[in-house]
């Protein structure tokens, strides 16, 4: 019999799908959209429409893994926990807690994907990773200028008379905003895309700006420069809401228009053309991730929410900084699913250095690594580092859908299920502002079981059962408790599909901030109070011919590793053959230096290491620049995060993923 269902997508992604899940005889057949769904209104992306085959996958796991003497044996759910559990039980004996490190990360979301929290809390706390490899200095950039990072609703943007999308390939990652701008276009806004690489989102732009990778921030110093001296800021909202003006005035006087045009590759025309529409508002800013994958990442976030600012397109309808959206996640009472209060002990490694800090550990050393919700060894930055990181430890425990190149490594394999296999609710702090219910539509496949199984099962054998004795029901109620007095209860959920939560559609519409000065800060006192330079400063990349120009000279083009069009990250390439080779994008004048031509064989390295794969040519993409999607996994010929560094971004909560610099070699034979 067939049945279908109303459901969501759990990717790490903007858009948070609605879905209509086709079931046939206790089997998914098909994942369409929901066409009720408020914002996605039916349209999905491949990746999601992927999750009908990662559920049916014949190479799923579906029974736990132990190796022995190299090799994975099946073995039973029962010996695989009490082992585990016993490890965990003589490490915290004699080691203590921390000497367990939790690497989570974000592949899945889904509210009770939170209960590994609560799980090693319990336990008496452990190493956690903070930051992330993502967002993390944008996060933390918004968070210092404003108190937090926000977005406006997706319809808001009709409300823009001029929409600039800087950085964030929407037609790829973001592709119901990619829809929201078509329609902004009908109605008369304008569409400026600013991009190292022409892309889809492009095609539609009433205008296309190139700006040297990294060179962001730069950029945004020469707008607001321009502006000042046109006297069109807009005064009134830089004297009544803001604090540190001065010394973003001192700023840009220190820099001059001839050295940022050099720098940023751009030409004045391009600087008066976004003065002009910043200047002449409502204008609103989508701004992408990549930018703030540098060593200067931070900064670049903040230059550009201080441009933002400047042109008064704060806190008023078809204006905005939109980052990340954090108002959606905190509508959930989280602590009280993940009880941090429990734990006794504590330590804290950098998710983008982890491998680093696992080599140098001491007090205690790292005896075991627990994995959730991702794929560090294809994911995290230096590779051949995070490689080396995770066979030093005693234990290694992965839980996951597939053997991926983390699980290979593994001690222990935890098979788990997917999302139709269990009941969660689903939202994302990036984008929309809607909370989805997924029931649970079919029975996982062998031995798999759900994430709040394990913890549930490890937690008896580890003496706090206690914590565990609540229904998924009960856990789901918790984790909204905080929302039942604006009438969104479970049962109000379970019964609509999808209900909005109640967040700000125009932040700081009120101008008052959450900073500690209740100020837009272009200096910041909190970050004056973590040690950090408050004031506004410009700071290049770590690797470019400005900071470091004998590396330039090695290593003499950048690499850049977007999202792939068909994989949420490292996801979906074990699924689709035609992934599992390396494609490696190439300017087309890197292409007329090197003679390499679309189809020949390349390799990119620099000294953290070297990647092979198939040349394509960019038809348009600004000049001496590369491109690898990430999430290609090692065993299908190497991660681009082979040749990345580990290194910290300016705020110490991101990566620099893109701060790279490589050469290229065409491949003979």
């Amino acid at each position: 019999m067939k049945q279908v269902f109303k459901s969501s997508c759990p990717l790490n992604c903007w858009d948070s799908c609605g879905f209509e899940v086709t079931v046939e005889d206790g089997k998914v057949t098909k994942v369409e959209g929901d066409k009720d769904h408020p914002i996605t209104q039916g349209k999905i992306c491949g990746r999601g429409r992927m999750l009908e085959a990662k559920t049916n996958s014949p190479v799923r796991l579906t029974t736990p893994l132990k190796k022995v003497k190299g090799k994975f044996i099946e073995i039973s759910w029962e010996q695989a926990l009490d082992e585990v559990a016993e490890k965990m039980r003589e490490i915290k004996r004699i080691h203590g807690s921390t000497a367990i490190l939790h690497s989570h990360d974000y592949a899945n979301n889904g509210l009770l994907k939170n209960l590994d929290k609560r799980f090693f809390h319990y336990y008496g706390g452990v190493t956690e990773l903070v930051g992330s490899v993502c967002w993390g200095s944008g996060i933390e950039a918004q968070t210092w200028d404003f108190g937090s990072s926000f977005s406006h609703a997706p319809d808001d943007i009709f409300y823009s008379k001029h929409v600039v999308i800087w950085g964030r390939n929407v037609a790829r990652t973001n592709m119901h905003l990619f829809h929201y701008l078509q329609e902004a276009k009908k109605r008369g806004s304008t569409i400026t895309v600013i991009d190292p690489i022409h892309n889809a989102t492009a095609k539609i732009a009433d205008r296309y700006l190139s700006i040297k990778p990294g060179m962001d921030g730069l950029a945004a110093i020469g707008v607001m420069k321009y502006l000042i001296a046109e006297n069109k800021q807009d005064q009134i909202f830089i004297d009544n809401h803001t604090t540190g003006y001065h010394d973003l005035l001192a700023l840009l006087d220190s820099i001059k228009m001839d050295n940022i045009l050099a720098q940023a590759e751009i030409t004045l025309n391009d600087i008066k053309y976004l003065a002009s529409i910043y200047a002449d508002g409502p204008t609103s800013t989508y701004i992408g991730l990549g930018m703030q994958r540098y060593a200067n990442g931070g900064n670049t976030i903040r230059l550009i929410d201080a441009l933002i600012a400047v042109s008064g397109n704060v806190g008023i309808p078809g204006g905005g900084a939109n980052f990340g959206n954090l108002q959606v996640g905190r509508s959930f009472h989280m602590n009280s699913l993940t009880q941090p209060h429990k734990k006794t002990a504590s330590r804290q490694f950098a998710m983008m250095n982890q491998a680093e800090e696992i080599l140098s550990a001491k007090n205690p050393e790292i005896k075991m690594i627990f994995v959730t919700c991702g794929n560090p060894l294809a994911q995290v930055p230096n590779s051949n580092k995070v490689k080396k990181a995770f066979e030093t430890v005693e234990t290694l425990v992965v839980v996951d859908h597939f053997l991926t190149d983390t699980a290979e490594l593994a001690d222990y394999v935890f098979p788990t299920t997917t999302v139709f296999e269990e009941e969660d609710i689903y939202y994302s702090s990036m984008y929309h502002h809607y909370v989805n219910y997924g029931e649970k539509l079919v029975d996982p496949p062998g031995d798999a079981r759900s994430d709040l199984w394990i913890w549930t099962q490890l937690a008896e054998r580890l003496g706090f059962r206690e914590a565990f004795q609540l229904s998924r029901t009960e856990f789901l109620e918790i984790g909204l408790s905080n929302l039942n007095k604006h009438g969104i209860t479970l049962d109000r959920l379970k019964e609509e599909k999808r209900l909005p939560l109640p967040v700000q559609h125009v932040p700081w519409e009120t101008k008052e901030f959450l900073t500690p000065t209740g100020k837009f800060e272009f200096t910041s006192s909190l970050a004056e109070g973590k040690g950090f330079e408050g004031k506004p400063v410009y700071l290049p990349p770590k690797e470019s011919i400005i900071s470091n120009s004998s590396l330039a000279k090695e290593y003499p083009y950048q690499l850049l590793s977007i999202h792939p069009s068909r994989s949420n990250h490292s996801q979906h390439y074990v699924m689709i053959k035609a992934l599992q080779t390396v494609k490696i994008e190439i300017s087309e004048d890197i292409a007329n230096e090197k003679q390499i031509g679309d189809g020949d064989s390349v390799a990119i390295y620099n000294d953290r290491g070297r990647l092979s794969g198939t040349a394509k040519i960019m038809k348009k993409a600004h000049p001496r620049t590369i491109n690898v999607d990430e999430g290609q996994w090692h065993k299908f010929g190497g991660s681009v995060n082979l040749l990345t560094s580990d290194g910290l971004s300016d705020n110490g909560l991101g990566s620099v993923l893109y701060d790279c610099l490589v050469n290229i070699e065409k491949l003979i034979g």
